[in-house]
């Protein structure tokens, strides 16, 4: 079995194991609570932007955040994370960097060669406009009508996005309990 292969299979527990460690021992200060919260609040907006353009295994999606980054649900992910990170503690973001380098970069890989072959013609004209991760500032247009195509609050539903936002107020409930009081 591949590293790929492997992370792939594990991300999911792992990302809930670190999680459920990260709400035993964190400890934030009110300040480092709030820069997390707005960090890891952007993450969950963009989650759930892209979470109502994506149709997985019918079509390309390139509208919305995909028109910005190609992998906008890690992008969220990884913002959600690197949020919370901060709320703790700003070396926990080392950690977040490196578990989503390991991670989450092949996993991206395996997605991206999968991807490919089922929309050959479209991916490779996609790959060459947008970036992989970070993204560019301005949408990019392929010029068809799949351009156009609106954010769908049924996708959102029907993808269960608002179960990221529900564990953000939970986990900002938690950490607010769980805040260093000031000196």
């Amino acid at each position: 079995m591949t590293w790929g292969r492997v992370v792939r299979r594990l991300r999911l527990p792992l990302g809930f194991l670190l999680g459920g460690l990260y709400l035993a021992f964190a400890h934030p200060t009110a300040g480092s609570l709030l820069l997390g919260a707005v960090v890891a609040l952007v993450g969950v907006i963009i989650r759930g932007w892209a979470s109502g353009h994506i149709v997985k295994n019918d079509r390309l999606a390139m509208t919305g955040p995909y028109a910005h980054t190609r992998n906008p649900l890690y992008l969220g992910s990884f913002l959600i994370a690197a949020g919370f990170a901060i709320a703790a503690h700003w070396s926990l973001l080392l950690l977040v960097v490196a578990f989503f380098a390991l991670v989450y970069g092949p996993t991206i890989q395996q997605e991206r060669d999968f991807v490919r072959s089922r929309f050959p013609d479209d991916y490779a004209v996609y790959e060459q406009n947008v970036p992989v991760f970070f993204p560019r500032s301005s949408p990019w247009r392929d010029g068809s009508m799949e351009s156009s195509t609106p954010f769908s609050y049924a996708l959102y539903l029907r993808h269960s996005e608002w179960q990221v936002a529900l564990v953000y107020i939970l986990a900002l409930l938690w950490l607010s309990f769980r805040m260093r009081p000031s000196p």
